[in-house]
């Protein structure tokens, strides 16, 4: 089987190490070539162009910052002339569940299998190969990928085509009220005079632990926002979420503080931190008081 692995940012490239760790037939693009030019010693071909990575591959999966850049690649000309009959595509990227649904039925179209599998864990979930994976699409077209995907993670079919994006959104929800919340906590220890590290240590095993808090939280306590899953990114969910939401005329007013929290962090340049520099932002909350 061929695999054509598009996109090798942050999750891309440690997701596409572990298909090549596998053996895999693995063809690698990048639009910038060097993030993608690393993969080669470890086996991958580099495709100098999204024509060349696609060309008799049996499964595509990109891995995209946006909805822009989904629809640049999906969308492109060259792209479509060059998939093979019958193969699938599975987006993994994080976009709107209705351009999810768009490009499905452009694809089906075309006589090519369409997956939206966006996933949850961040860059240690790519690196451990330990990512939730939540899969919109037809049952035959997931069995037939499930090995693939099985080795970047736990892939679960949710649904028909854009169910993936909404359950990832929906989860997106969860990670950055969590966030939120522990932002608040941590700052509410360190003003009352209470060790952060033994508070979190303390909470293990109880009802409020947590990835978030043992990760996250110590990042607020070592004051360590170097980008693991980017304030850019997750306020980019959050719109996405609002958007989602409106479509369906219901309203989430926690996800539209939390959006408004992750605004004002990038208004100020943080765009790059991790996203549990919201700590920030409920510091910046108390200095202005």
């Amino acid at each position: 089987m061929k695999i054509a692995f598009i996109g090798t940012g942050l999750m891309g490239y440690p997701m596409a190490k572990n298909l090549i760790n596998k053996k895999l037939n693995l063809t690698v693009f990048s639009r910038t070539l060097e993030k993608a030019k690393p993969l080669e010693k470890f086996g991958a071909i580099i495709a100098n162009s999204l024509g060349e990575a696609v060309k008799e591959v049996d499964i595509v999966i990109t891995m995209l910052t946006d909805d822009e850049a989904v629809e640049k690649v999906l969308g492109n000309q060259e792209f479509l002339n060059n998939l093979k009959n019958s193969s699938t595509v599975i987006d993994m990227s994080s976009i709107k569940p209705k351009i999810a649904i768009q490009y499905g039925k452009l694809l089906k179209d075309r006589n090519i299998h369409f997956l939206d599998a966006p996933v949850s864990g961040g860059t240690i979930g790519a690196e451990e190969g330990s990512l939730a994976i939540m899969v919109g699409g037809d049952q035959n077209v997931f069995d037939g990928a499930f090995d693939t995907l099985k080795i970047m993670g736990n892939p679960t079919l949710v649904g028909p085509i854009g169910s993936g994006q909404v359950s990832k959104l929906a989860n997106q929800i969860i990670v950055g009220v969590t966030i939120g919340a522990v932002a608040e906590a941590i700052t509410l220890c360190e003003k009352a005079g209470v060790d952060a590290n033994k508070f979190i240590k303390a909470l293990s095993g109880g009802f409020a632990d947590g990835k978030i808090l043992q990760n996250h939280g110590k990042r607020m306590i070592n004051k360590d926002f170097s980008p693991k899953g980017k304030v850019s990114t997750h306020l980019k969910d959050m719109n996405n979420i609002l958007e989602c939401a409106e479509d369906f005329k219901t309203k989430l007013p926690i996800s539209n503080l939390i959006k408004e929290m992750f605004k004002s962090l990038a208004d100020q340049g943080n765009s790059n931190d991790d996203h549990s520099a919201l700590y920030k932002e409920i510091e910046n909350i108390n200095k202005n008081k």
